[in-house]
């Protein structure tokens, strides 16, 4: 509860110290600050400064245990598939390096666009990047986390996710991870079609399950600040928070746009805006795999009615999922109802009108 009302906390609350005094704050306003002008002087160091002999840059062995913050990342990617290809463009545009292992072959593409690419897990993990990024399906998480050899890892090494649910990626990572290991579930809420354009004001939503204070939250911004600059609109938010919203969000907008891609809509010469935002809403849905659909059922919590409620046997249940395909079900019969009502009084008026009195 109280994470859902952090939300709600408007930007009018007052300070007490502002409040306090009428008198303090009309001084504070029309007093000039002199502390302004001092730019202005010339500022000269002190001989005592001037001689200190200036520190020796860290070594090779100092900055791997105590990385700097202001050094690029190195992101590795497990799952290089078409969205882990898409969320490496924007790492490398912002300055870091990318690692990538995934099943398939991808070492041409890697070639060409200045990736590492790693035929194994292991072989990246023995690489030691700052940032793991889980870019696998939802259906096949469990199985990849659960190979990652963590031990190969530095003990301070974040681990990311992207997926679509959040609440299953969170639980998971918390029940395998060693105890000093940062994370990060994200998802963005945008993909290669929709993000095909720049990433500007497109959501990005992420919470910070565990990150530990120092170098950890300074790599754990650093990594978040490649979204914000990309333009991203960031929306810190839990993972349960997450999944309630999407599990109605997201249904519907995956639902209707493989509904229409079955009615194999062409483009015309005389298209409307709405048809185009059909076009574009089924183009962006069947892009995805159906098994993004079924594990936004499977894995999301909320995808049953708010809990799930027990029938008349513990095999039976009342899901959200299936009481919303029931709804949209209604929703079309409802609204050809309405068309034949409006029909069928338009016939009779016609055959009144040109009966004999």
């Amino acid at each position: 509860m109280a994470s859902s009302l952090r939300h709600f906390a408007g930007p009018g609350t007052i300070p007490a110290a502002a409040t306090a005094s009428g008198t303090t704050c009309l001084l504070r306003r029309h007093t000039p600050n002199f502390c302004t002008f001092a730019a202005l002087r010339p500022i000269r160091p002190s001989p005592a400064a001037a001689a200190k002999p200036r520190a020796s840059p860290p070594s090779v062995e100092e900055r791997k245990r105590q990385p700097s913050a202001a050094a690029p990342l190195r992101v590795g990617i497990v799952g290089f598939g078409n969205f882990g290809q898409f969320i490496a463009g924007g790492v490398q545009r912002q300055g870091h390096a990318v690692l990538a292992a995934s099943r398939s072959d991808y070492s041409d593409y890697c070639a060409q666009h200045g990736i590492r690419f790693f035929k194994s897990v292991d072989a990246l993990c023995e690489e030691q990047p700052d940032v793991l990024l889980i870019c696998s399906s939802i259906l096949s998480t469990e199985s990849v986390v659960r190979a990652i050899p963590f031990h190969k890892l530095r003990p301070d090494t974040i681990v990311a996710d992207v997926l679509s649910v959040k609440q299953f990626p969170r639980n998971l990572l918390l029940e395998i991870l060693p105890p000093g290991f940062g994370i990060i579930c994200t998802h963005p809420m945008f993909g290669p079609e929709s993000g095909k354009h720049g990433w500007g004001k497109l959501p990005f939503v992420y919470d910070k399950v565990r990150v530990a204070e120092g170098g950890q939250a300074a790599k754990c911004g650093q990594f978040l600040s490649i979204f914000e600059q990309e333009g991203c609109r960031m929306v810190e938010m839990s993972c349960a928070e997450h999944d309630w919203y999407a599990a109605g969000s997201q249904f519907i907008t995956h639902t209707i746009g493989r509904v229409l891609s079955q009615l194999n809509l062409k483009s015309t010469p005389i298209n409307t805006k709405g048809y185009e935002s059909l076009l574009q809403l089924t183009n962006n849905t069947v892009s995805d795999s159906f098994d993004l659909y079924y594990g936004l059922f499977m894995y999301n919590i909320n995808a049953t009615e708010q809990a799930i409620y027990m029938m008349t046997s513990k095999a039976q249940t009342s899901c959200q999922f299936f009481k919303q395909l029931d709804n949209l079900e209604r929703a079309f019969q409802k609204v050809r109802q309405m068309l034949y009502d409006r029909l069928h009084n338009l016939i009779r008026k016609q055959i009144m009108e040109r009966a004999p009195t």
